[in-house]
């Protein structure tokens, strides 16, 4: 029952590529992670969710942004309308915390361990991931801020 089900679920969202979700991001998505990248973010998404050391949705990572918390910021480049969180990435630049778009909603969701898609993830430090997250904080650090 559980193969058959799984099966059902492939069938209905059939894996795209990187370059297929490029397509889609919005206009402000910059700095975009690289495909490698990405798939770090995605690990450390999910690691850190294990351990409940994310912050989900653009309230709640808002909130702690702003009481000074300090991580990594993971937005969705193809979240539509922009509205919905283009004040993010100059809060991050003014806290200086690092953020990066990676394209698609869905897979942060994913990564994050829900069914829902998710438009902004916080990943904060920990020691039992520090390894990915320190690999994942200085390649996104090192990524150029748009003009």
């Amino acid at each position: 029952m559980e193969s058959v089900k799984q099966e059902v679920d492939s069938e209905a969202a059939p894996e795209r590529s990187y370059e297929e979700l490029v397509v889609n991001v919005n206009a402000i998505a910059q700095p975009l992670a690289s495909r490698k990248l990405s798939k770090k973010l995605y690990k450390c998404v999910g690691k850190a969710a294990k351990l409940k050391h994310i912050r989900r949705g653009v309230k709640e990572v808002q909130k702690f942004i702003n009481k000074g918390e300090k991580g990594i910021v993971v937005l969705a480049g193809d979240t539509l309308p922009i509205d919905v969180y283009g004040h993010l990435p100059i809060l991050c630049e003014d806290k200086d915390i690092p953020y990066a778009y990676i394209p698609s909603k869905s897979d942060l969701g994913a990564a994050a361990g829900s069914k829902r898609p998710t438009c902004a993830i916080m990943i904060k430090a920990h020691d039992e991931y520090q390894g990915a997250y320190t690999e994942c904080f200085d390649e996104v650090q090192t990524l150029p801020l748009p003009v």
